[in-house]
């Protein structure tokens, strides 16, 4: 396994990586409408910016298969996703360890947006909740999440 940064030219793979994602995993989670303002809100002109802004990275699998994806936003974690068929087996550890280690070259403190389906994952890994944020969405329907940090000084 390997991770790098995304280069312009993996923009349609960051961007299929996160859509499949959002439209496999998280219709679980949540109402349809949720999931369609979340699908929106990583489109690829959003994409395209981090990408262009070098805070992009891709995992590719030891035969250089693209199968997850995450951006570092300053102290933040964000757009963490790894393809359905390639979780649990270590690929969103790989993607949060790099991360984290990134993070603590610069930063006390790393901040992430949790979805439901992610929250116990950071809960395990000393993160804790300091926000919930409730956005409505079409249908009358809501995308909640918390707000979670993890210390990096010991």
């Amino acid at each position: 396994m390997h991770i790098r940064k995304a280069a312009p030219d993996d923009l349609e793979t960051v961007f299929q990586i996160t859509q499949q994602t959002i439209r496999t995993v998280y219709p679980h989670y949540y109402p349809s409408g949720a999931v369609d303002f979340f699908a929106q809100h990583h489109k690829k002109d959003n994409i395209r910016t981090d990408i262009a802004a070098g805070i992009v990275y891709l995992l590719t699998d030891n035969a250089d298969t693209a199968c997850g994806t995450v951006t570092l936003r300053d102290n933040e974690i964000c757009r963490l996703f790894v393809l359905p068929e390639y979780q649990g087996n270590g690929y969103g550890r790989a993607l949060l360890d790099f991360a984290e280690a990134e993070i603590t070259k610069t930063f006390d403190e790393i901040v992430i947006d949790a979805s439901f389906s992610a929250k116990a994952i950071y809960r395990k890994r000393g993160y804790h909740e300091t926000a919930y944020h409730i956005i409505d969405t079409e249908n009358g329907d809501h995308l909640c999440y918390d707000v979670m940090h993890k210390s990096t000084t010991h």
